[in-house]
């Protein structure tokens, strides 16, 4: 699953070093000792030790009895504000319901950032296969239903560095030929949308349709993940494009 970079830029020395010791968590490790996290955020443990009790205090992180460190609920008070997932999630649920309960398999919503996948919202169906992703987690552009919808459909920097840049290959059907890559990428702007056939797990098949904000740009991408083999991607084509141009109309309705 791709990483997010560390904090730099113009943060200030202890703004950077705090954000770095966030950054420590992930979805594999969501739950550190104190060693770890100096380790993972190449810090001193008395700089982490110090940081780390300021950031306990304002609740960005919570320390159990067993002495390991967990994101704290203040973080995810503040995650939800942010308007660019919050609104668009909020919007569009009612459709993903729908489509959930028609399907009874797994529908996700995502939004690109920078060279990656966020996934802002995930209803797993009754009795549908395990998927890899969930809300908040972030992964490639290049494998599953929604990255290639909106990695065809971002701007051509952002398609040369992916697609010039380290692919991630997670089965043998994976696509990392950057020739291969444009050709799908184009099929999916001829055709309205997308089709990722055990890309990220042998067993997983996913189908994404891009979701149009202001100005007839994607913003949003939405995807139904079923088990391969069991039902024909291009039966479920109708079902992900209605749910995404409904959404889509939504956004472009006036408030």
């Amino acid at each position: 699953m791709a990483r997010r970079g560390r904090p730099t830029g113009s943060t200030g020395p202890v703004v950077g070093r705090a954000l770095r010791l966030l950054d420590a968590f992930s979805a594999q490790r969501p739950e550190l000792s104190l060693s770890e996290i100096a380790r993972r955020a190449e810090v001193p443990v008395a700089t982490a030790h110090r940081l780390m009790h300021e950031l306990c205090g304002w609740g960005a992180v919570e320390r159990g009895e067993d002495g390991l460190y967990r994101i704290g609920l203040r973080l995810w008070e503040l995650g939800s504000l942010a308007p660019r997932g919050q609104g668009l999630r909020e919007l569009a649920l009612p459709f993903l319901e729908d489509l959930s309960q028609i399907s009874r398999e797994n529908v996700q919503l995502a939004i690109r950032e920078g060279s990656e996948v966020i996934f802002i919202e995930r209803i797993a169906g009754s009795g549908a296969v395990p998927v890899l992703t969930r809300v908040g987690g972030r992964f490639a552009l290049t494998a599953t239903g929604v990255g290639l919808v909106l990695l065809a459909h971002a701007p051509a920097d952002v398609q040369d560095e992916v697609i010039n840049g380290s692919i991630e290959r997670y089965t043998s059907h994976t696509v990392t030929d950057p020739a291969e890559l444009r050709r799908m990428l184009a099929d999916v702007r001829t055709n309205g949308f997308s089709i990722s056939d055990g890309q990220i797990s042998l067993d997983t098949l996913s189908v994404g349709a891009p979701i149009y904000g202001g100005h007839e740009q994607v913003v949003a991408a939405v995807s139904l993940v079923v088990r391969n083999g069991g039902t024909s991607p291009h039966a479920l084509v109708p079902l992900v494009r209605t749910s995404a141009r409904a959404i889509s109309r939504a956004l472009s309705s006036p408030a």
